[in-house]
């Protein structure tokens, strides 16, 4: 489970982009985070991640307080959460293969180990064949599945995605909600941020608007 509790974020220059924000979500639950551009949905997600921190207020997640962890917590609490940034953060010097493989090198899965994950989350993507790859030759959406699947290799309780059908076509974008509907569906917790409701309204999930860093109706 994920809690707020009257969270704020000012960012330095006083730019409060989250403003007493409270709410819950459950357990294996499938959430879209909905507002316009600057409107704290960014901020909301990597809060919930531990990526930066509250201002004031507390947040739990899976029963601890993020407040109370130090870093080597934090980073514990990490290797259960897989995050898709909007910026993709794709290794173009590497192979397909080699950014999914990197998360799991870096938390000192052994290498046989590692290998069999990463082949199964990028089958499970739908880019077999495309292992041995550099990523600036793959398109727009198969690029998105390589962060999907990255962020998918260690299997974690929670996914957490910002703005992933951004800049794609239709067509591709419902290709990557199937995605999460997908790993929904296996018990994991999936939050997804976007500006666009029509892809939202298909799938009969919980929204959670925002509007300059408040909730909006």
């Amino acid at each position: 489970m994920i809690r707020f509790e009257q969270v704020v974020k000012t960012y330095p220059g006083g730019y409060r982009a989250v403003d007493n924000v409270s709410f819950t979500i459950q357990q294996g639950e499938m959430i879209f985070i909905a507002g316009h551009s600057g409107a704290g949905k960014t901020t909301i997600l990597k809060l919930i991640a531990g990526i930066i921190q509250p201002t004031s207020g507390k947040i739990w997640v899976n029963n601890s307080c993020l407040n109370d962890l130090n870093r080597d917590q934090l980073g514990f609490l990490r290797q259960h959460i897989g995050f898709i940034f909007q910026d993709h953060k794709i290794l173009y010097d590497r192979t397909t293969l080699e950014n999914v493989l990197l998360p799991l090198y870096i938390t000192g899965y052994d290498k046989d180990v590692a290998l069999k994950r990463a082949n199964l989350a990028i089958s499970k993507v739908g880019l077999e064949g495309k292992e041995n790859v550099d990523p600036i030759s793959l398109s727009g959406g198969e690029q998105q599945r390589l962060c999907i699947a990255r962020a998918m290799v260690h299997q974690p309780g929670i996914l957490i995605a910002d703005e992933p059908s951004a800049n794609l076509d239709r067509s591709y974008a419902l290709d990557i909600m199937e995605l999460f509907e997908s790993f929904h569906k296996a018990g994991t917790t999936v939050i997804i941020s976007a500006h666009d409701e029509s892809l939202m309204a298909d799938y009969g999930r919980r929204i959670i608007r925002f509007k300059e860093g408040r909730f909006a109706a």
